[in-house]
């Protein structure tokens, strides 16, 4: 689930268009919510309490709705509060209260001489990693014991002010997996046709995929991550069923497609860091994977931005959840950067998510809600969030890849797309929706439905 942005219109095609905001924990954390969502009062540095008492109804123009059906801003922010509170020992926040792995700075391929006065100033190398399909290499760097955050950041670009230098942020789902009521107005319910085709790859950024449930046992999947372990999620076994699931009264975008499975999180505090991101990513650039979903939300980064940029300049498309912390937040990355594709969700009537981000990044909207996804061993749950609308973009565009390149790509499925909101592209719809025919109803699964949790 999530809240949303605004912004500025597209030109066709996949081309780069965005704009840099700061995006602080702190400022989200003032998103009202569902009433009676709280924190401890523990104090943690970077990261605020939330106040005791939240009202009850969020404001949005043209519109008044019930605090409680807005699950993304605050559910998230408090998540990830309590996962620096409870793993203090390899978490910490950066200046603007964002997760980072403790103790840890990135460099990207800092010159030898660089690195002999990085490590006068007190850093020590703890990682040299070659992302041979990225054409990067990625130094990680200990900072000095006791120094802060902020402050080794700052060392690091005035002994190097042209390098890349950053935190290892961690990044989170851009939805939720969980039972909801059918809704009355969710459309006609009918079952998308399997289409796609075997030569089709797709690539996955997520948690682990559950290969057994049995929307996925006959579909083609390529893991990587955990050392060979499988460590599967419900988010991203839903994720993964929107992109290559079937099975009887469902299907995803690609049922014979090849999906490229990368586990970022393998059960870890600390995963879904920009390092492991990195080295997912140049994975799937060596599998020669032309389309890849990131349904994972964060701050900015700039060594993320700049793999993300290798990845647009070899014509990947990186398809990415634009996120649900509100209409009026920063955005979040990596579907602001330049040449990502951000993705919104709709709801069953073809309304914006109410938590959906907005801005120029968003390009395109797909179902998001009043949606059914694989969930635990064997059944289905509804789900909720920008996370499950962008499989549904990906999908489509590795499909129009087999025929075209990334910008006709965009552009095609640009011109099939209904317009929403206001005429022409907008902040909030993109170019407009397009796979509303994948939607898959709660209610038709009814028979089906497990409890997420």
């Amino acid at each position: 689930m999530m809240l949303a942005l605004h912004f500025r219109p597209m030109p066709e095609g996949c081309r780069p268009m965005w704009r840099l905001y700061p995006i602080t924990l702190a400022a989200l954390l003032a998103v009202p919510t569902g009433a009676g969502a709280q924190l401890g009062t523990s104090p943690l540095p970077g990261l605020p309490n939330l106040p005791a008492g939240l009202p009850g109804q969020v404001q949005v123009p043209g519109e008044r709705v019930d605090a409680g059906r807005v699950t993304g801003a605050v559910p998230r922010l408090v998540a990830l509060r309590r996962l620096v509170e409870a793993h203090p020992d390899v978490i910490d926040v950066d200046p603007r209260g964002a997760p980072i792995v403790r103790g840890e700075l990135l460099a990207i391929a800092p010159a030898p001489e660089v690195l002999d006065r990085v490590r006068a100033a007190g850093f020590t190398v703890a990682a040299d990693a070659a992302l041979a399909g990225l054409d990067l290499q990625i130094v990680t760097l200990k900072m000095p014991a006791g120094m802060a955050p902020g402050r080794a950041l700052r060392i690091l670009r005035r002994i190097d002010p042209d390098g890349v230098y950053d935190f290892n942020h961690l990044y989170t789902r851009a939805g939720d997996v969980a039972p909801e009521p059918p809704n009355d107005h969710a459309g006609p319910g009918a079952v998308a046709r399997p289409t796609g085709a075997a030569a089709v790859k797709i690539g996955l950024l997520d948690g682990g995929v559950n290969s057994g449930h049995p929307a996925l046992r006959g579909a083609a999947i390529r893991r990587w991550g955990c050392a060979g372990a499988k460590v599967p999620s419900e988010h991203g076994t839903a994720v993964a069923s929107l992109l290559v699931g079937q099975a009887p009264g469902f299907s995803g975008v690609l049922p014979a497609g090849t999906l490229y499975a990368a586990d970022v999180y393998c059960g870890q505090a600390t995963g879904g860091n920009v390092l492991t991101l990195a080295t997912a990513l140049s994975w799937l650039a060596a599998e020669k994977v032309a389309v890849i979903n990131v349904s994972l939300v964060g701050p900015a980064n700039t060594t993320l931005k700049r793999v993300i940029r290798q990845l647009v300049t070899r014509q990947v498309l990186v398809v990415a959840a634009v996120g649900n912390d509100g209409p009026t937040a920063p955005p979040l990355y990596p579907a602001a950067y330049p040449g990502v594709v951000g993705v919104t969700g709709v709801d069953g009537r073809q309304r914006a998510l109410i938590e959906a981000g907005r801005g120029p990044h968003v390009w395109f909207a797909a179902p998001g809600a009043d949606m059914a996804a694989a969930a635990g061993a064997d059944g289905y749950v509804a789900v909720r969030g920008t996370s499950f609308a962008a499989p549904v973009v990906a999908g489509l565009l590795a499909l129009e890849l087999t025929a075209a390149g990334p910008e006709a790509a965009c552009s095609r499925l640009a011109a099939a797309a209904t317009d929403l909101g206001r005429r022409g592209r907008d902040d909030v719809y993109g170019a407009g929706l397009v796979g509303e025919r994948y939607r898959v109803l709660p209610a038709a699964l009814a028979g089906l439905t497990v409890p997420a949790r």
